[in-house]
């Protein structure tokens, strides 16, 4: 069983540690949950507040709440306690991460070469040092980079590629001239590649045209998509995804979308056709995005928005329909205010 001590956990996270205690943990858990083996973690003066109440022996804190008083100003944060420490960090979710990193188990992972089941066509090409999986199929032309895992029952049809080291999970889907580049993490059933939603109504007016979708889908390097999330192909040119995005699970891109560096999407997110999101965009759970429209760099959009128009760069927007945050809160204020406003209304109209 991996353990931690006190002094340990200061040297992996930079921290500077508070109090003393014996005790190492072996494992991590919330204050609400954690146990006297357990590290948990305090990241605001709420939180604070809750540490003698815990039964955990050791804590990551943020640095500010315990060195306050270092300069003068009133402390807001725990002191340690008997026989416990509180380890102070800079950033208290970035140390937990390293943390994390120390306990996980080892990772599970397909054997060095292809799975007898696997169906690989003949023109596939398969680079050193690949883990392909059980029930995995390559088509024609389908190429992976170097190092790359294949989780059981993972498609890759004609013409699409995957760069070095990426890892695939169970049933994903690459569909045909789809290229996926270095270092990605595609999470179970991913679809990358389906036609983009596009119809016309026919002539006669009786029924719905296809229109077909020649493009196909680009993602750059170190981009990680969730679970059950669909990326659609291009009308004509590629469906862009830049390096370094992170996309949560059940999120839909639709065809043509240009996503940008180091993008944040929470789930249940769907941004339709044609909409371009700048570098270092955060989009909260459930935003819903209208196409052909463009969010500058560095803007935020919160979770549950319904966006129907441009966002300049940096601003953040919420609300539906969504607008400039502070304009969106003075609106739900007003809107709060409503009932009381009739009944006030109601009592004047009979005077």
């Amino acid at each position: 069983m991996k353990s931690l001590t006190a002094s340990q956990i200061a040297e992996l996270t930079g921290g500077r540690t508070l109090g003393a205690t014996d005790t190492p943990i072996t494992g991590l858990e919330t204050l609400d949950f954690a146990g006297p083996n357990d590290l948990t973690f305090i990241g605001d003066a709420k939180h604070a507040e809750r540490w003698p109440d815990c039964k955990a022996r050791i804590a990551l804190i943020d640095r500010k709440l315990v060195e306050r008083q270092a300069v003068g100003l009133k402390p807001c944060g725990p002191t340690p306690g008997d026989n416990r420490a509180l380890i102070a960090v800079d950033h208290v979710d970035l140390a937990m991460a390293k943390i994390l990193e120390h306990f996980a188990p080892p990772p599970q992972l397909p054997g060095v070469g292809v799975h007898p089941s696997c169906v690989i066509d003949p023109a596939a090409k398969i680079g050193a040092g690949c883990r392909v999986g059980p029930h995995c199929v390559l088509g024609p032309r389908a190429t992976l980079g170097p190092g790359c895992t294949l989780h059981s029952g993972v498609t890759i049809m004609d013409d699409s590629s995957v760069g070095a080291q990426t890892e695939i999970f169970p049933g994903v889907v690459i569909r045909e001239r789809c290229h996926i580049g270095a270092g990605c993490l595609l999470s179970s059933n991913v679809v990358i590649g389906t036609d983009g939603f596009g119809y016309r109504p026919s002539p006669d007016g009786r029924s719905l045209v296809k229109i077909p979708h020649i493009g196909g889908v680009r993602i750059g390097d170190a981009v990680e998509l969730g679970a059950n999330t669909c990326v659609d192909r291009g009308k004509f040119s590629d469906t862009v995804i830049g390096d370094g995005t992170k996309i949560d699970n059940l999120v839909q891109i639709a065809h043509n979308c240009r996503i940008g560096r180091c993008v944040v999407i929470a789930g249940c997110t769907g941004v339709a056709g044609s909409t371009t999101i700048g570098d270092g965009v955060q989009i909260g759970g459930g935003a819903d995005i209208k196409d052909h429209l463009t969010i500058g760099p560095g803007a935020k959009i919160a979770g549950g928005a319904q966006l129907m128009h441009d966002v300049p760069p940096g601003e953040t927007w919420a609300g539906s329909p969504a607008q400039e945050h502070r304009n969106a809160a003075r609106q739900y204020v007003a809107m709060r205010q409503l009932p009381e406003l009739m009944k006030k209304a109601k009592k004047w109209m009979k005077e």
